[in-house]
């Protein structure tokens, strides 16, 4: 990582975004393992462990020769795995006095949503700079997050000097994670009772998600199975690097890992491995890492958090390093996929893990044709009833397929930070 003026990143240059105690875990480079608090693991025990079950009826639904496994993050009161970093970090902020308020940013509202409840938890109060887009389609969202005692926002917005000046460049803009996430470091920098909140990307943030695969890992040892193909969605890439992570260091040699991608999103199938900034102005640190560039605004998709520019460091590396795949879905085939396994298993994906199961029946079909018998897990996350209406409008013909224009990656990779890595 780089700062924002291009230099060595260092402690200094985090103090603004995040608590002390978060960026030890951020910049840790010796350590193999970080002790989990009490106060944190109480927390954890109201759902964790979460289950892994076989998705029978699907693979019967299918014909297929594949076992398919998935780890389902849907039991905690939000119903995703992001209350695993939401709680952590509300906890560390708590630790420090001078810390008021957490400002973050998020899609749909799952992470938006799952900080407020943390908050509540540690005695915080929450504002949440939301994605236009998702702010005006995902009001459920919008909604609970508020019910839990957050200020909601739509970003851009008029809160901030950088809102004010987006806008005043496209006044009908529908945002981006980037966008958002720039408004909230805006104020979080502006404030000294304030402390910024990262739902995704950074290191700490998929450390704080390997309780999942931790778990994944004596689960299916357990069944008496390994996994031979792991599928995760990847929007930043904090589910795939908790699913994932705890999995690779003792992967079979032939285990095949793949990262699904929305095709109107596709960071590691087109973009460039570049150092970027994580938010649109260019406020925060320079990750290295596949991105369509800090400026790309993609279209407006119902998976909300998969419409992000960039891709986890970690995740990045090993992707430059043909550690994993990667494949793009349409929104169709995800809602397609979601309806198939809500039909067969009973059970609601979010709109983003949609896009897992697309790869997930893709891969089982390839096993049913070739007669292989092949183990695949995958990480669910539920709907949560945040995302129904989006189905009902996917049933109802509503919602229409999105395309993106090459030229718009082109133009967004031209903004590139100018260095010499670049």
């Amino acid at each position: 990582m780089m700062s924002a003026s291009g230099f060595s990143l260092s402690s200094h240059d985090l103090q603004s975004f995040t608590p002390s105690s978060i960026i030890l875990q951020e910049l840790e480079r010796k350590q193999q393992s970080v002790p989990i608090p009490r106060e944190i693991r109480e927390i954890y025990s109201n759902w964790r462990p979460t289950p892994l079950y076989r998705a029978e009826r699907l693979e019967k639904s299918l014909g297929t020769s594949a076992r398919i496994y998935y780890k389902y993050e849907g039991g905690s009161s939000i119903g995703s795995h992001e209350m695993n970093t939401a709680i952590a970090q509300a906890y560390y902020a708590s630790q420090d006095k001078n810390v008021k308020c957490i400002v973050t940013a998020t899609g749909n509202g799952e992470w938006g949503a799952s900080l407020a409840t943390s908050c509540n938890f540690f005695g915080i109060t929450c504002k949440v700079y939301m994605v236009r887009d998702s702010y005006e389609e995902k009001v459920f969202g919008r909604y609970l997050m508020e019910i839990l005692g957050a200020e909601v926002v739509p970003s851009p917005s008029d809160r901030t000097s950088v809102g004010r000046k987006l806008l005043a460049q496209n006044p009908e803009s529908p945002g981006s994670l980037s966008i958002a996430l720039s408004e909230a470091f805006n104020e979080a920098n502006n404030r000294d009772d304030a402390t910024f909140s990262w739902g995704t990307v950074m290191n700490y943030v998929l450390m704080h998600q390997t309780v999942i695969g931790l778990e994944a890992r004596e689960q299916i040892r357990k069944a008496g199975d390994y996994p031979d193909i792991i599928i995760c969605a990847v929007g930043g890439g904090s589910a795939f690097g908790g699913l994932v992570f705890p999995l690779y260091p003792n992967r079979k040699p032939d285990t095949r890992i793949i990262a699904v991608e929305a095709n109107v999103c596709p960071s590691l199938s087109k973009g460039r491995y570049a150092y970027d900034y994580a938010d649109a102005e260019g406020l925060s640190p320079m990750l290295k890492m596949y991105t369509l560039g800090h400026s790309f605004i993609p279209p407006g998709i119902r998976a909300g958090g998969m419409r992000y520019h960039g891709i986890s460091p970690l995740i990045s590396a090993m992707y430059r390093e043909k550690q994993i795949e990667a494949k793009a879905y349409t929104q169709r085939q995800a809602f397609e996929a979601a309806i198939t396994f809500a039909r067969t298993e009973g059970l609601m994906a979010s709109p983003e893990t949609a896009y897992a199961l697309a790869a997930v029946i893709d891969e089982s079909l390839k096993c049913k044709k070739q007669n292989d018998r092949k183990n695949i897990l995958f990480l669910l996350d539920a709907s949560s009833n945040l995302d129904l209406s989006s189905f009902k409008d996917f049933i109802e013909g509503a919602v229409k397929e999105q395309t993106l224009p090459e030229k718009h990656i082109q133009e967004a990779l031209e903004y590139l930070p100018k260095l010499l890595e670049n």
